[in-house]
Formats: C-alpha cells, structure tokens, sequence
C-alpha cells in the first residue's frame, strides 16, 4: 500500500460530474471550495494485499452476521438502544425471515497501513454512502490513467446481478420505489439513490422515484402511498431505520411492515434486521465474542474499562454518521462516560501518509466484498469534509 502523486487529468472536474459525481468539491467552513474528489494523489495496491484484505471483509462479514444471531438470541436488542417493544419486534422478526428479505450491501471502514491486519472501525449497513465514486468515476480513471491495470472494483456488476438474483423477493405487480431525504443539501443521497435505481433498472426491474418528504399516507386503505396515490408496496430508502421507527409516521411504518411472508404491505430496503449491524454496539458485542481477533478493536459500552489508562479510546455515539459525536482520548487521560449510551473504541489512530489520514471503505453487495473506496482526512475523525481518492492494483 503506497500513496503517490500525480497530476490530475485536465477538465477533470467536469468528468467526473458527467459520470455521476455531482459534487465534486466540498465547501469547508470558511467558505472555501475544495476538491472532494481528489486525483492529485492516488494509492498503489498489489494484487496479494487486495485478496488478502478481501478474505478480512468476508471473514469480518460473518463474524458480524454471528454477532446479529446473538444478539437477537440472548435478547440484547436494548444494548443497541432498541427498547421500544414493537421496533424490537419488527427487528426480531426481520432477522428470523431474512432469507425472503431483499439485502443488498454494506460498507467496512478499516484502519490499514499496509503492515500488519485491518482493524475494523465500523460496519456501516443500512445507508452506506460514497458508492458512486467507489463503483464508476475511480473505474474510468483508472482505465484513463493507467490502461490494462486493475482495482478493487466490481462494485457495479455486483450490484446488478444482487438485484437480478433478489427480484424474486420483491412484491409482484407494482414498481421498487427509490427514495431519498429531500433535507439533503449536498446532492449525496441524491446521488447514491440515483445510481442504486440505475443499477436496478439494468437488473430488469421496474422502477420509480420519490422523496421521503413525499411519501403519503392513505387513511382509507391504511398504506403508503406516492403522488399519484399509487401504493408503495417495496421502497429501497436512504434513510436511517432509527429516524424511520421514531418519526411521527412510525407507527404506521410499523402497522404495514412486510417482514417477509407477504404479511404487510410495504417492504423496505434495506430491512428492518440491518439495525443490528448499523449500530456501533456491534463493534464491543464483536469484541466479546472474538476477543483478541487480529481484525477487532477492544470495544466496550460501559465505559473505556482499561482503554483509558493504556492505549487511549475513541467514544462513539450508537448511531450516527459522517464522524458526528465522536470523540476522541488520548491514553492516561481521566476516563469519561457519557450521557448517552456510547461504544468505547480503543483508539487506533488513522494511518497518516504524507500528513493525510486514510481510512479504507470495503464494499459487501449481497454478502460478498466488491469493492474499494479511499477517503482522506486532516484529523483523526474522518468527517464531512474528506476527500476521496482513486486506487489502483499494480
């Protein structure tokens, strides 16, 4: 693993943009506009650190996957933050009938230097961004700057093919709906959405589009319904399922939850079961399970324990997104439990190359790695304001 520089392609903004990215840059707080798409620099992979880091997702994948069985076994839904009895329920039963829910990715953030294992950050599984830059416009560089190389990349044909082999789970007869947060200034839903509905479409899949705003409810039928008061019986949403369980139309998301079986009338992509694998009390039940496992951080969520005193922690609220809440402590600092339910992270610093801290995104679609997406940042909390760079396997 290498980070090297290199002149970026003229007109390469305008590129981009024509490939999806529509957004290229980023405005930083003192209103200045940065590239967030970033081919000023790029990193160099060889084909053995690829497959060997593919074999840690797959492997970090089922031991998340083992992690949901327990939880849901042992009844610890409200570690998760998850007590109201309903929500619980519905995740509950959700997990028991995924095999007839349609799932379809999911993205690991990995602390990585090239040395020694990954360290699993995070599992970021029910609304996973910065997808498009991953699966095309890093693709097309790719082939534009270094033709007959390759890269950690079939994040397209995965998807494709994951919507064709799931079609049959989906309701017959009316059209998968692809819906985004209008509240998103930035495009990025937007544009995640977008491409997630093209790959569909390729699929063969009838498709439609809507906002979350726009979404209705129809007291007469008691369902969902879109502008034209046509009724959404599957929505793949990118929407968080703790916003979609306690917004005021939760109970009525709830009362028509198809959980597989065909026993409601709206099935949400992505399913109710993701709960268990979107929320950071999975990282201490993982550590719990696996202790000492070369690919984990010691996590726990009663407090930092001996992470305050020897290698320092990093406390991170149960849910959010973008490094929002996350804090960060120094080893020998006086321990500090928050208010709100947390998970106490060791603290394993980003990986700096030439000042920038990386933080590696490896893509599951249906299960199966696919894929790679590099993001920089100036501090050890990767935010709103990283940027994104292109890979190469040589």
């Amino acid at each position: 693993m290498e980070r090297r520089t290199i002149e970026p392609r003229p007109g390469w903004q305008r590129t981009v943009e024509e490939q999806g990215l529509i957004y290229p840059l980023t405005r930083h707080p003192d209103g200045s506009l940065r590239p967030y798409w970033d081919e000023s620099a790029h990193y160099v992979f060889s084909l053995p650190e690829v497959e060997a880091l593919e074999e840690v997702v797959e492997e970090l994948h089922r031991m998340c996957l083992a992690a949901a069985e327990h939880i849901v076994a042992e009844d610890r839904l409200a570690d998760l933050g998850i007590t109201d009895p309903r929500v619980a329920d519905a995740v509950t039963e959700a997990w028991r009938r995924r095999a007839e829910l349609p799932s379809l990715y999911g993205r690991f953030d990995l602390r990585h230097d090239g040395t020694g294992p990954a360290k699993l950050l995070e599992y970021n599984a029910d609304t996973p961004t910065s997808l498009v830059e991953a699966a095309g416009p890093q693709w097309f560089w790719m082939e534009e700057r270094f033709p007959g190389a390759d890269q950690w990349n079939s994040l397209h044909e995965r998807l494709v093919d994951a919507w064709r082999k799931q079609a049959r789970l989906l309701p017959p007869g009316s059209p998968l709906y692809f819906a985004h947060s209008a509240a998103d200034e930035l495009g990025e839903d937007l544009m995640t959405v977008g491409y997630l509905k093209e790959t569909a479409e390729q699929a063969g899949l009838d498709t439609s589009w809507i906002a979350m705003e726009e979404i209705g409810w129809d007291r007469l039928s008691n369902r969902f319904v879109d502008k034209r008061l046509r009724f959404i019986r599957s929505c793949f949403k990118l929407y968080p399922w703790e916003w979609l369980t306690t917004d005021r139309f939760a109970p009525h998301v709830l009362d028509t939850l198809d959980n597989g079986g065909g026993t409601g009338t709206t099935l949400w992509i992505e399913p109710a079961w993701k709960m268990l694998l979107s929320n950071k009390a999975l990282l201490a039940v993982l550590w719990e399970l696996y202790p000492g496992h070369p690919n984990l951080l010691p996590a726990y969520l009663d407090g930092p324990r001996e992470l305050a005193a020897t290698r320092g922690y990093v406390a991170k609220p149960l849910l959010g997104r973008e490094g929002a809440g996350v804090t960060v402590h120094e080893p020998g600092a006086d321990p500090v439990v928050r208010d709100e339910p947390c998970c106490y992270q060791e603290l394993a610093p980003l990986p700096s190359f030439d000042g920038n801290r990386v933080v590696l995104g490896a893509w599951v679609v249906d299960g199966e790695s696919a894929g790679l997406g590099i993001r920089e940042s100036a501090g050890l909390v990767t935010d709103e304001y990283a940027r994104f760079l292109p890979h190469v396997i040589l």
